[in-house]
């Protein structure tokens, strides 16, 4: 112990400082095991011993005493000292009977030390103890939680929300319930990094917990986003009974003048961002030709100015909310309905079960989600050329049909007058660069874009919506630690929908998130004058918003990346005559652009109606390809470690083929229509 004396006692040795804090109880926990794995990281294993014995000597009333003992246990065990460490572990778990970690290493310790019975008798000490733990009890204990996190979260609490469902994934991380919801929790609360691994938890574990929508957000890999769908489907619908659910057959309407029967089935017929959309369709579509049917599955509604409208738009109104999914499949298969449309996707009160009873010849998805549902019973999926074009439907599960415009906008919402910037809280003078989407699709990685825009645009401001204190305050603190000033961030307070419409066009350009961009938001932006700048990816959610903005026919908005984003950005704030030629053609094309056709696009959505129903009665209805799903899921999974946040669509494909390379010299893939086709594998040859 010579060494121990002649450290202490240099007061040149960093360690002598740390003892002396050690001595007068000014070395918090925190930086005593910061201080003593340095050492032990330097090599210095003796001076992180010595600094953790004269730190319980002083400090032994700390209630977190026996987690110092264990690490000082580990420190002599690297140094050799076995039997040091078997004194340590034993002072730890007198201190702590029911540390379990102390009772796994000390069994460890005494094995070592050639004493088996001993071990074998520590570890049985531990297990009597534990007992009481059965799975029925954890069972109980992981609903438990899990109910309070939800409520919680309804409550608008979700710090609480968070720490409780860390709680139940903790205790069974490979239950994937809590998890969806606790990394939803992090995005909305703009907590970055979104996944945080624990010594119990691997980030492997938090990725396969990721809801299919919960992952748009977070990256824009839509091979993954696909491999995620159908493993997402698998676990929430299974194999239903279908007994008492025979196949049906489709009723030969084609050329005999009787309508086509289309279902909406939604829960957010409301309103909504799709009850918005929806509702002039429903106004439009030629009732001559298809006959409208609406199932509900939403929450209740009263005075409810959208849903009223809707009702009095369509033939038939259900709601299906109380009704169970077979009940609402057989509700369905009675009404006949030949097209039945999936607003849903994987949202919130999605009814995925339904369609999985096939209540109808054909299921399409169309304007609710962005992506693909992977699953067996989806067949058709409606987009655009600029949101799938035809390289990239091999990403889709389904049959890619096509409208002008995949956001239809409601021509007849109610607008507000337009107040004053200062009525809105914001500055007379300066740029305004603003953004309406929800905080959920804010990434570390895009907020980085938006403070390097503000830095190198002096007198600029950023609009958000709020998101509560807490996350508007937890945005500011990021903005300052990029070296800008938090009063350069300004929050919006929440406003009726006519009013908020009203006051988006104060600013001067919208910036667009990534991966996940902005839908409806983008729509509301254009139609009141304010430029929305973008950049698409490879996948729906990330390429929806630059749709919207060709079919305003202002394409030059649409950057090439996230260079060019901020490039066009700061060069938009600095030139304001070239942002102000933009809204100038902007304004011009108002009326007469693709977006704001809405006839021409409920035609062309009746016409694919029509065209579905053809290729039904010819026996040509697609069968949706789920080959090789779970392998490019695993192969997505190695690929989300790289965490690249953009790479252009040729880039993207061949980092798949490489990897897919790999696992076919390992074990043969068969081919499939997508990545891994006969010449991908004969060219890597």
């Amino acid at each position: 112990m010579t060494i121990y004396t002649h450290l202490a006692s240099d007061p040149a040795s960093p360690l002598a400082g740390f003892l002396e804090r050690a001595r007068q109880q000014r070395l918090p926990l925190t930086e005593l095991f910061q201080f003593a794995e340095s050492f032990n990281a330097a090599g210095q294993r003796e001076q992180a011993a010595e600094l953790y014995k004269s730190w319980i000597a002083y400090n032994d009333s700390n209630p977190l005493l026996h987690l110092v003992y264990f690490n000082y246990s580990v420190t002599l065990r690297q140094m050799g000292d076995l039997a040091g460490s078997i004194h340590a572990l034993r002072a730890c778990l007198k201190l702590e009977p029911r540390f379990g970690q102390g009772h796994i290493n000390l069994g460890r310790a005494l094995e070592d030390a050639g004493l088996t019975g001993q071990a074998i008798q520590q570890w049985q000490v531990y297990a009597e103890a534990t007992s009481e733990i059965t799975p029925e009890r954890v069972a109980h204990r992981l609903m438990v939680l899990q109910h309070t996190g939800r409520v919680l979260e309804n409550a608008g609490l979700m710090e609480e929300a968070e720490s409780t469902l860390w709680k139940a994934i903790e205790l069974r991380p490979d239950r994937t319930e809590a998890g969806q919801h606790w990394t939803s929790l992090r995005q909305r609360q703009c907590k970055w990094p979104t996944l945080a691994p624990s010594e119990h938890v691997s980030a492997r574990q938090l990725l396969d917990a990721l809801s299919p929508l919960t992952l748009a957000c977070y990256a824009d890999d839509p091979v993954f986003q696909l491999a995620k769908a159908y493993r997402y489907c698998k676990s929430l619908v299974g194999r239903p009974d279908l007994n008492g659910f025979p196949k049906l057959q489709p009723r030969q309407k084609s050329g005999t003048g009787q309508r086509l029967r289309v279902g909406y089935v939604s829960s957010d017929l409301r309103d909504h961002a799709v009850g918005f959309a929806l509702s002039e369709v429903f106004e439009t579509h030629d009732r001559s030709s298809v006959e409208i049917y609406a199932y509900y599955c939403g929450e209740a509604r009263t005075g409810d100015a959208t849903q009223t409208r809707m009702m009095g738009a369509i033939d038939c109104w259900r709601d299906i909310s109380a009704v169970s999914d077979s009940d609402a499949a057989k509700q369905i298969i009675a009404d006949e309905i030949d097209i039945l449309v999936d607003v849903n996707g994987y949202t919130k009160h999605a009814r995925t079960r339904i369609f999985a009873y096939r209540p109808a010849p054909v299921i399409v998805s169309f304007c609710g989600y962005p992506g693909t549902m992977g699953s067996p019973f989806h067949q058709y999926v409606i987009a655009d050329e600029q949101i799938i074009p035809p390289e990239n439907e091999i990403y889709y599960s389904e049959k890619v049909l096509r409208i002008p415009c995949n956001q239809p906008v409601d021509r007849k919402r109610q607008i507000a007058s337009r107040p004053g910037r200062a009525e809105a809280g914001l500055p007379e003078d300066g740029f305004i660069f603003a953004c309406f989407n929800g905080a959920q699709k804010i990434t570390a990685a895009c907020f980085d874009r938006w403070m390097a825009i503000l830095a190198a645009t002096p007198g600029s401001f950023l609009w958000l919506l709020g998101g509560g204190e807490d996350v508007d305050q937890r945005l500011k603190q990021a903005a300052q630690q990029r070296g800008v000033a938090p009063e350069r961030l300004i929050f919006a307070s929440k406003a009726p929908n006519p009013k908020h419409l009203a006051r988006i066009g104060l600013a001067d350009l919208f910036l667009d998130t990534f991966p996940y961009g902005a839908h409806s938001t983008a729509g509301d932006a254009l139609t009141m004058g304010l430029p929305v700048l973008t950049f698409p990816g490879n996948g729906f959610a990330s390429r929806f918003c630059s749709s919207i903005v060709a079919a305003a026919g202002v394409p030059e908005l649409i950057c090439d990346g996230p260079d060019d984003f901020v490039r066009k950005a700061v060069g938009f704030a600095k030139d304001r005559q070239s942002l102000a030629n933009v809204r100038e053609a902007l304004e011009s094309r108002h009326d007469a652009s693709v977006l704001r056709d809405i006839p021409a696009l409920v035609r062309r959505l009746e016409e694919l109606f029509w065209q579905m129903q053809g290729e039904c009665e010819r026996g040509e209805t697609p069968v949706p390809d789920l080959g090789n799903l779970d392998i490019y899921y695993e192969v997505g999974a190695e690929i989300m470690k790289e965490n690249v946040e953009f790479v252009d669509g040729a880039a993207y494909r061949q980092r798949y083929v490489e990897k897919l390379a790999e696992w076919h010299a390992f074990s043969p893939i068969p081919f499939d229509s997508r990545l891994w086709t006969a010449a991908t594998a004969g060219a890597r040859r």
